[in-house]
């Protein structure tokens, strides 16, 4: 038995409903991927924590209200990590005034994956990541693994900020993970910093196998340690390459390898995720729905 599972990264997409810059017209991931959807494919998990999935900046209240009514008719979803322009300050005020006191919104991403060299050392974008943490909101930072000395940077220049490495920095495993390593060891050493267990298989090299993937996560684990990491399916992207039954099996198999304790256990399927997002009490009936998914 796995006992419970919080999904720190749920993506929640309607192409029919919100504007997604990056997803293509025919692409698989060009339909309908609701709760319900995910509620019959992720059958171990018992909670899960929505995260913004790259609409077009005008759609961003729009995905808040329509991940609201996901999570009215499906309690198991405990939260949502919502998109704001965080180096904007006059939208982050605003954004930060509408979240004030809203119990569904447990986090802020601004995707940086795709920024130029030097971003993450912008002044606004630091500023407003500051703000972030007086607002007692943890920051998502979804970057590539070039990036992750500028993160280290950055988490510095915020140390009162919660900072949530998404995919672990999304290194290509099955290729050399030295310098990602080394980088990520540094990152680590900044206590702000949390690291998600997730999305590593639609990032590997086509060599990559089952062993690589664990011995990624396996790094993470020893740098981290268990009440710094957290679990997360990155579902629907993860089935481009995987199911999320298959990615917490491999994420089972590196906690194995790590021989953790039942307590420690217990620090990466959930409560890493409840403290990090401060989650709301969840219903007993939320529990029951997801564990008999």
């Amino acid at each position: 038995m796995t006992g419970q599972v919080v999904d720190s990264h749920l993506h929640l997409i309607d192409p029919d409903r919100l504007d997604y810059p990056w997803i293509g017209t025919g692409d698989e991931l060009d339909t309908s991927w609701d709760a319900q959807r995910f509620a019959a494919e992720a059958l171990r998990v018992t909670a899960a924590i929505g995260v913004e999935a790259g609409v077009a900046p005008g759609h961003a209240g729009g995905e808040v209200s329509w991940v609201r009514s996901q999570a009215a008719a499906h309690p198991w979803i405990r939260g949502m990590v919502a998109q704001l322009p965080v180096e904007q300050p006059g939208a982050l005020a605003a954004g930060l005034s509408q979240f004030r006191g809203d119990d569904l919104i447990a986090g802020v991403r601004r995707n940086l994956q795709d920024e130029p060299p030097g971003f993450l050392g912008d002044p606004d974008l630091q500023d407003g990541i500051r703000r972030l943490g007086q607002a007692g909101l943890p920051f998502d930072a979804c970057v590539r693994s070039w990036q992750l000395t500028e993160l280290a940077e950055l988490t510095a220049a915020c140390p009162d900020t919660m900072i949530v490495l998404d995919h672990l920095g999304k290194p290509r495993c099955g290729t050399d993970l030295a310098p990602w390593r080394s980088v990520l060891a540094a990152l680590a050493a900044r206590p702000n910093v949390r690291c998600k267990l997730s999305g590593l298989t639609t990032e590997a090299a086509a060599t990559a196998c089952r062993g690589d993937l664990i011995a990624a996560l396996r790094v993470a684990l020893d740098l981290f340690g268990a009440d710094r990491c957290l679990y997360g399916g990155d579902w629907p992207v993860c089935t481009l390459a995987t199911s999320p039954d298959a990615w917490l099996d491999v994420v089972l198999a590196a906690l194995d390898h790590a021989h953790p304790t039942e307590a420690e256990r217990a620090e990466v399927l959930t409560r890493t995720a409840i403290r990090t997002y401060r989650l709301r009490p969840v219903p007993e009936t939320a529990l029951s729905e997801g564990a008999s998914r």
